[in-house]
């Protein structure tokens, strides 16, 4: 069977890893040298790198596999989960200098569940690690917070984002066209798990196929918007955004328009895009039909010359 990439380039060290910028490194690499960590809350767009820093850390900490606990609060996320399989597995002794409960998408646990899990981690805090992941930070209550360190894994830098992607396509044996692997990177951006298996996707024959040329399932859309903004089409781009976009997507297209502020053309331009932007933004939080909005918001970014 072909290997996920995701999982097979997965990195193991600090070195492979793309972090935000060197203090975040630095910081990551003091705990490996000190060979303990704190409570740790990892928050983040989907795709960044949270649960991969986290596998991380266990690798370079040498943890014993067995005290390691994975849990993903979306299915397990009840006061009952965190007392019987998060109690139970703290309360032995470890194999090694400490426990480690991984809880991916604990923004999820409920406020019940986070306030029991406030009290486990206080009680066992001389053998036991809690490394927490979430989307939504806010949706995590403040005990839990303070209890952590927070650990912001904000998007990267879209150069080193597109070199992490070239490099594998190249370890593959793929030479992809420059512009078309862009194209790739912005409809995605910055969710690199999902740019990695977009690529993937649509490698045939050592060629990295243009959007459209290869079976891209249901997300063509945003391949085909990035190509309609880089032509200059932006009306075009407008009726497919309005004809494609669900209403809980609104908001992610508003964060695809700002992380992708090049589009508009020289900074003259592209400061007048952002006021667009940031209006629409607002006006989406205010307004009853957000998808008119968007279209009105689209409007006004055509207008820019």
């Amino acid at each position: 069977m072909k290997d996920l990439w995701v999982e097979k380039y997965r990195p193991k060290t600090v070195d492979g890893y793309v972090f935000r910028d060197e203090a975040q490194k630095a910081q990551v690499k003091t705990w490996i040298k000190d060979k303990t960590i704190p409570h740790l809350l990892f928050s983040g767009n989907a795709g960044i790198g949270k649960t991969t820093l986290a596998k991380l850390l266990f690798n370079e900490l040498e943890i014993n596999d067995l005290d390691i606990l994975e849990i993903n609060a979306s299915r397990t996320n009840s006061v009952d989960d965190v007392r019987d399989k998060i109690v139970n597995f703290v309360q032995m002794i470890p194999f090694g200098d400490f426990k480690v409960v991984l809880l991916d998408e604990a923004d999820y646990l409920s406020p019940n569940a986070q306030a029991a899990l406030r009290g486990v981690m206080e009680e066992y805090h001389t053998t036991a690690r809690f490394i927490l992941t979430c989307n939504y930070p806010n949706r995590v209550i403040p005990a839990l917070h303070s209890r952590c360190q927070g650990f912001h894994i904000a998007k990267i830098d879209q150069t080193e984002f597109t070199a992490r992607v070239a490099e594998i396509l190249i370890t593959e044996g793929v030479t992809p066209d420059l512009d078309t692997l862009d194209t790739y990177v912005k409809a995605t951006y910055p969710d690199l798990r999902k740019c990695i298996n977009t690529v993937q996707m649509n490698c045939q024959d050592g060629s990295l196929l243009r959007p459209n040329e290869g079976d891209t399932g249901e997300a063509d859309w945003k391949l085909d918007m990035v190509e309609l903004f880089k032509a200059g089409k932006i009306q075009e781009a407008r009726k497919l955004l309005c004809g494609a976009v669900r209403p809980e997507e609104m908001e992610e297209i508003y964060r695809w328009l700002y992380d992708n502020i090049e589009l508009f053309g020289d900074d003259a331009n592209q400061d007048q895009a952002v006021l667009f932007i940031k209006q629409g933004l607002v006006d989406h939080t205010l307004v009853a039909d957000p998808e008119i909005n968007l279209a009105a918001t689209l409007i006004r970014l055509a207008s820019i010359k």
